[in-house]
């Protein structure tokens, strides 16, 4: 785990703005930035900037979040991975991140290699007839080529030495996997006579290739080998030319080979990415799930797609959620995307990839193949090949649905397949079971969101809380946060950040649509801050009086909620302690002396 405070910290010294301005423009607009959203189609600026929270709002579609956030969603990185990038920026090492400073040189000088043969293997497209006919006659025009990079590798043994001179000796050409090294220690590229996809990742770096030959040579396609910078089966290519149009779409087709993403993107289809010469994996899953929440695998109809689709479908089943959405588009025999797109067009693929199979249906006809269900030995085949199946799924409305289809075609009931698939049915209500637990005593929770509200503009006032606060606040969310914010101040660490910091690191959704409440609430509901210390002084005495009010009545309603108790005991004949009784006795006037005093001040 990444320590809150670092996050805190980075948070602390991350420009929001700037952030954010280098993949969307950003226009003044009172205390905030304003700009049409980026996550969703607007004509009229609704997406929100705050420099003083550090928190982003979109009041058409509600996405929300710190510096982190944007990161995440909109290029798709990992938690972990954002935070590292802002730490980057900011000069600083994420503590868990132990890498020697020697590996970290050595990404930067293989970053270096990738970016520089890219370069080259551009500057040699404009160079080659031959290959710039290859382009055209696959439909691809130079604008194509220049938004997704792609180059040409001279049919030369060693043709990067042009470029790199002294450097083609290097450790970092071997390690990047752009040259092979015999056994005799003779270097020579590994490209030649191919046309070149650079693989990007999400930050836009250049990590491996992808090459396609020009004529007959075997193999078609060759890739990058795995690196220090690229792993196969991490990467998509295509996610980061894709995400705008990901975005806009709504969805994601993700297709078996480069080639076919560049010709959607040439016939107007933006959003396809592809796998890189190895099955979907989970991690894919994942990447293509914080892109969007439906993923279109469009497969060949033969037997080696079929087969690619089945490894979809396992790795994407504990990845499922009810607001995500798999489905499965297999092309005619004699197609490919690329081939379809051109022969049927846009609006074809487009209605092809929306009205793709469901994954409910195709892992059902997955497990139907080759079965006769008029017979029972198959039947049962049929629920015994579903165990290894619909208890991964991780979307629980779905899997019920799926394990009802799945008994209408076995012929049992949902109990009986629950059972069979080692899996508790869904829980129904019975007359006499037993009653929940009382709950724990939850203050009420407006004075509580006030005490929030106010101790998250004024710090200072987190002091005036009494030292224990189960017995005034009870168990509840605002309670909790109210101890982090203390634990916080206590610690120095409160500031502008402490909350966008502790929205990133919480995973009670309870808890965080608090600090949304907080990091959203507009500048005129909050205590403007003042100019000068006089005006924050000002406005320092007015929040006091107000804090000490709301402490006032949650204290009163701790003691109606004590008494009352000792009242109920008593009314069922509960027998007293004698200091429960003196308690009893005391507590209204202890409630009337806290009323009296409101009443003074």
């Amino acid at each position: 785990m990444i320590p809150e405070s670092f996050i805190q910290d980075v948070l602390a010294r991350t420009d929001i703005v700037g952030l954010i301005e280098r993949y969307v423009p950003l226009k003044k607009g009172g205390a905030n930035y304003m700009a049409c959203c980026p996550f969703h189609n607007e004509k009229s600026p609704s997406f929100s900037v705050s420099p003083t929270k550090q928190f982003y709002h979109c009041f058409g579609c509600g996405a929300h979040g710190t510096a982190v956030g944007f990161l995440m969603e909109y290029c798709g990185m990992s938690f972990r991975d954002a935070i590292k990038d802002l730490a980057q920026q900011c000069g600083l090492q994420v503590p868990e991140d132990d890498a020697p400073q020697q590996d970290r040189a050595q990404l930067s000088s293989l970053l270096e290699a990738t970016s520089r043969a890219s370069r080259f293997f551009q500057e040699q497209l404009r160079r080659s007839p031959k290959a710039i006919e290859y382009l055209k006659q696959r439909g691809l025009t130079g604008e194509i080529a220049r938004q997704f990079g792609i180059g040409y590798a001279p049919d030369d043994w060693n043709a990067l030495r042009e470029t790199f001179g002294k450097d083609y000796d290097s450790p970092a050409l071997l390690e990047s996997g752009l040259v092979i090294q015999n056994d005799a220690g003779r270097r020579y590229d590994r490209f030649r006579d191919r046309v070149m996809f650079p693989i990007i990742d999400q930050r836009g770096n250049i990590i491996g290739f992808g090459g396609r030959v020009i004529g007959q040579g075997e193999p078609k396609y060759l890739n990058s080998p795995e690196t220090p910078l690229f792993e196969k089966g991490r990467e998509l290519y295509g996610l980061f030319q894709a995400r705008q149009a990901i975005r806009e779409s709504g969805m994601v087709v993700v297709t078996e080979g480069y080639m076919d993403v560049v010709a959607l993107a040439q016939y107007g289809f933006g959003s396809a990415v592809a796998t890189l010469g190895t099955a979907t994996t989970a991690t894919h899953i994942q990447k293509l799930f914080r892109q969007s929440e439906k993923v279109v695998f469009c497969f060949d109809g033969d037997k080696a797609g079929r087969k690619a689709a089945t490894r979809a479908l396992e790795n994407s089943l504990d990845q499922l959620a009810d607001d995500r959405e798999v489905r499965f588009l297999f092309l005619p025999a004699e197609h490919d995307p690329d081939s379809f797109i051109r022969a049927e067009g846009l609006e074809a693929f487009k209605r092809a990839a929306s009205e793709a199979m469901p994954l409910s249906e195709f892992l059902l006809q997955t497990l139907r193949t080759d079965l006769d269900l008029s017979i029972p030995e198959d039947r049962a085949k049929l629920v015994h090949e579903a165990k290894t199946l619909i208890p991964k799924i991780s979307a629980p409305i779905l899997q019920l649905q799926t394990i009802r289809l799945l008994a209408d075609d076995a012929g049992m009931s949902t109990d009986e397949v629950n059972q069979a698939l080692g899996l508790r049915p869904a829980y129904k209500g019975r007359k006499g079971a037993a009653q929940k637990p009382r709950t724990q005593r939850v203050a009420p929770a407006g004075p509580q969101r006030q005490l929030l509200q106010l101790t998250a503009r004024f710090p200072e006032l987190l002091d005036r809380l009494p030292g224990t606060l189960d017995d005034l606040l009870g168990d509840s969310a605002e309670a909790r946060l109210l101890q982090s914010f203390r634990d916080a101040h206590d610690h120095d660490h409160f500031g502008p950040a402490t909350l966008a910091a502790l929205y990133e690191t919480s995973q009670d959704e309870q808890r965080r649509q608090l600090l949304k409440d907080l990091l959203n609430r507009s500048e005129e509901v909050l205590p403007a801050r003042g100019n000068n210390d006089d005006d924050r002084a000002i406005q320092l005495k007015s929040a006091r009086t107000e804090f000490d009010g709301h402490l006032v009545n949650l204290q009163i309603a701790a003691l109606d909620h004590e008494f009352q108790n000792l009242q109920q005991r008593l009314t069922q004949g509960e027998a007293l302690s004698a200091e429960e009784k003196r308690r009893y006795a005391e507590l209204p006037a202890e409630k009337q002396q806290l009323r009296a005093g409101q009443k003074s001040a």
